[in-house]
C-alpha cells in the first residue's frame, strides 16, 4: 500500500485521525486550484525534509515558504556536505565528556546528527563572504536569502558539493522561483558570522536588508495572489508567527480588503495553556483577523519530523 491509502485505511483517531483529515482536506484545497504557504521551524532541514519538500515545490503545490535562518542554511549545509555528517546512535546516553569531544572535533550536534563545521559551515561562509563583500563594495542591498541564491549559482560551490542537490528545497525554490521569507535571519549560524564579519569591518552590515523589508515584500506578494492560500505551520516560532500576520496588517493597519488565509494546518507539540504563540489554537487566530469561523482548521500535536513527511507523501501520492 502507498502512503495515501495507508493513512486513509489505518489512521482513524486521535493525532493519526487528525492527520488523515488534514491530508484529505489539503489535497482537496490543492486540487481545486489552491496553493500552499509553508512555514518551517525547528531543525526540519537537518531532518531531511527537503527530500519531500523539494518534490512538493516541483509539483507546483507551494506558493511560498517562510523559514528560520537555521532551516535556510541547514538545507544548504546538507546539500554541500551530507557525507561528512556523523550520526549519533545513542545520543541520549552521551556524557558531558562526549559532548566536549564533539566540540573539539568541530561537529555541531543536532539531536542525533552532527553537522561538520569545516565541510559545511566554513565552506558556505567562504562563498557567502565573497558575495557580502561584493555587495558592500557596490553599495548594493539584498534580503538574506538572495545571497544564498547568488552562491547557489556559483560553479565553485557546486564543485565542492557532496550531498544530494536534488533533495535541496532551497535550491528547488530558487529554480522554481518560489519566494522565501526568513524573518529573524540574524538568529542563525550564518547570521552570527555576518555580524562578526561586519564587526571586523570586513563587510558593511547595511548590505543585508531587514525583516521589515521581508514584511513589505510579503504584503505586496500576498495582494497579488489569485489562488486561495492554505497556511501550513510546521512547528512554531517566528517562521509561522511572522507571515500569518500579513493579513491583519493589510486589512486592519493599511485598511485594504484582502482575503483571509483559506485553510490552516499546524503540526506542533506546543501546548496552548503555556501562553505561547506557537501553541495558539486556530480558533484564537479568528480574534486576530487571520482566519474566520468557516476556515478549515487542523492541528496535529505530534512530531513534525514524522507528520510532515507523511503529509507531503500523501499529497504526492507516493
Amino acid at each position: 500500500m502507498g502512503v495515501r491509502s495507508t493513512i486513509e485505511s489505518y489512521f482513524q483517531h486521535f493525532n493519526a485521525g487528525e492527520l488523515a483529515k488534514m491530508s484529505a482536506s489539503l489535497l482537496k484545497h490543492l486540487e481545486s486550484g489552491g496553493k500552499l504557504f509553508i512555514t518551517l521551524a525547528g531543525a526540519m532541514s537537518t531532518a531531511g525534509i527537503g527530500k519531500l519538500l523539494a518534490p512538493m515545490i516541483r509539483e507546483g503545490h507551494v506558493a511560498a515558504i517562510s523559514c528560520t535562518g537555521a532551516n535556510l542554511e541547514e538545507d544548504v549545509f546538507r546539500m554541500m556536505a551530507f557525507p561528512h555528517y556523523t550520526s549519533i546512535e545513542n545520543w541520549r546516553t552521551l556524557s558531558l565528556e562526549d559532548e566536549v569531544d564533539l566540540l573539539n572535533n568541530k561537529m555541531n550536534r543536532v539531536t542525533d546528527v552532527c553537522i561538520p563545521e569545516a565541510e559545511a559551515i566554513r565552506d558556505l561562509e567562504s562563498h557567502l563572504l565573497e558575495a557580502w563583500k561584493q555587495a558592500s563594495e557596490e553599495k548594493r542591498r539584498q534580503l538574506p536569502h538572495h545571497y544564498f541564491f547568488d552562491v547557489l549559482q556559483s560553479e565553485s560551490l557546486f564543485n565542492s558539493c557532496e550531498g544530494d542537490d536534488f533533495a535541496s528545497w532551497v535550491l528547488t525554490a530558487f529554480e522554481e522561483n518560489v519566494p522565501l521569507y526568513v524573518p529573524g535571519w540574524e538568529d542563525s549560524t550564518m547570521g552570527n558570522i555576518f555580524a562578526a564579519r561586519s564587526m571586523e569591518g570586513v563587510i558593511d552590515s547595511d548590505c543585508v536588508l531587514s525583516g521589515i523589508e521581508y514584511m513589505k515584500h510579503l504584503a505586496t506578494w500576498y495582494e497579488q495572489q489569485t489562488s486561495p492560500l492554505a497556511f501550513l505551520q510546521i512547528g512554531g516560532g517566528i517562521a509561522g508567527d511572522f507571515p500569518i500576520c500579513v493579513v491583519p496588517m493589510l486589512n486592519q493597519d493599511l485598511e485594504r480588503d484582502v482575503p483571509l488565509w483559506s485553510w490552516f494546518g499546524q503540526i506542533s507539540e506546543s501546548r496552548p495553556s503555556y501562553g505561547g504563540y506557537s501553541g495558539a489554537p486556530p480558533s484564537e487566530k479568528i480574534t486576530w483577523g487571520k482566519i474566520d469561523a468557516t476556515t478549515p482548521m487542523f492541528v496535529v500535536e505530534s512530531d513534525a519530523t514524522i507528520v510532515a513527511p507523511l503529509l507531503f507523501a500523501y499529497i504526492l501520492n507516493l
